[in-house]
């Protein structure tokens, strides 16, 4: 089979070799820095070890939590007539955009001791959300749970509603269309969305880390424990940097068919 002619000028190959450049070259430079003769050790470790716990659990607790509400969220905006539906969307997923340590201040405004919510929770009830796990999982979900929700709301957007309107015709009630025809035919986005959001909250770092501290064993996580790393011992950040690079790796390259096309529309 005959390869097709390019379709753009070739000159236009030169930038795109430096944006590849600026993306690949600081990967390739950490993992041959990386000091992996001590990856047993680094991984033994029980700061690693507290860190890579507490990131598991924060992390699953966040995409459960994001599912049981990102969902009925994206299924509102993708399937109602929301009065100011965009300007609800783009509130919901700002934080995709926003710097991570502005987020982590804007959780403290609303949430912190002092901050009316904040307030009213410590008055009432003697409960306390900064620099808890409580506080690690909100932060994640402030920053993670737009990944599914655009994904998802893209996907619902886009498919074929025509299944939907037929099991209607036939007397389905809409638990049984949502349930059965509905997210069944957005299953992949859904998949994508769901591993993205929880890719996302396993790296959090800067809303975590002005939001919830860093106490070992409570909120240090280990983006957390990578950047405390750095100070005093470089070597195991770099070991701790490559592993979180290879998590994420994976998991794009696993879902590049999958969640792209949901949010462009169908282009792979």
């Amino acid at each position: 089979m005959s390869r097709r002619p390019s379709t753009i000028p070739r000159l236009l190959i030169v930038p795109a070799g430096l944006a590849v450049a600026l993306f690949a070259l600081p990967i390739l430079a950490l993992i041959a820095r990386a000091p992996w003769g001590e990856l047993t050790s680094i991984l033994s470790d029980d700061d690693t070890g507290r860190a890579v716990g507490l990131s598991l659990v924060t992390s699953l607790i966040t995409t459960g939590i994001a599912l049981a509400i990102g969902v009925p969220l994206a299924l509102v905006l993708a399937r109602t007539r929301l009065p100011g539906r965009r300007i609800i969307l783009a509130v919901c997923t700002l934080s995709m955009v926003l710097p991570p340590v502005v987020a982590g201040v804007a959780l403290l405004s609303v949430l912190g001791r002092r901050a009316p919510l904040g307030r009213l929770l410590d008055d009432w009830f003697g409960v306390t959300v900064p620099f808890t796990g409580a506080a690690v999982v909100i932060a994640q979900l402030f920053v993670a749970m737009p990944f599914l929700v655009i994904t998802l709301e893209s996907a619902l957007g886009s498919v074929d509603r025509g299944p939907e309107e037929m099991a209607r015709a036939l007397g389905a009630r809409p638990w049984r269309v949502l349930t059965t025809v509905t997210v069944p035919s957005v299953r992949s986005a859904l998949l994508a969305g769901t591993v993205l959001t929880w890719a996302r909250a396993i790296g959090e770092f800067g809303a975590t880390i002005t939001f919830a501290g860093n106490l070992p064993g409570v909120t240090r996580t280990l983006p957390t424990e990578t950047y405390l790393a750095l100070q005093n011992s470089p070597d195991r950040a770099l070991m701790l940097a490559v592993i979180q690079v290879g998590v994420c790796l994976a998991v794009l390259i696993a879902l590049r068919r999958r969640w792209v096309p949901a949010i462009t529309g169908g282009r792979p």
